[in-house]
């Protein structure tokens, strides 16, 4: 996989995790209310193990990028 596509694979997946987050207050809200979903600790280890594999990715990507820039 070509370092573009990589990098726009990361950006990607940081707009939909944005996305994600900035949902309508009127959905925060009810949410407060509502019984049905999940934990706040679930959905604390959800998100984190996202932000996990998003590090994982830009360090792949760094990596390959540094070792097509060095000497042969």
């Amino acid at each position: 996989m070509k370092i573009k596509n990589v990098a726009a694979l990361v950006v990607g997946v940081l707009v939909v995790l944005q996305v994600g987050l900035r949902a309508p207050a009127s959905t925060r809200t009810r949410r407060a209310h509502d019984e049905r979903g999940l934990s706040q600790s679930a959905e604390t280890a959800i998100l984190l193990a996202g932000a996990v594999v998003v590090a994982g990715i830009v360090v792949t990507v760094i990596t390959a990028f540094v070792k097509s820039k060095l000497p042969k």
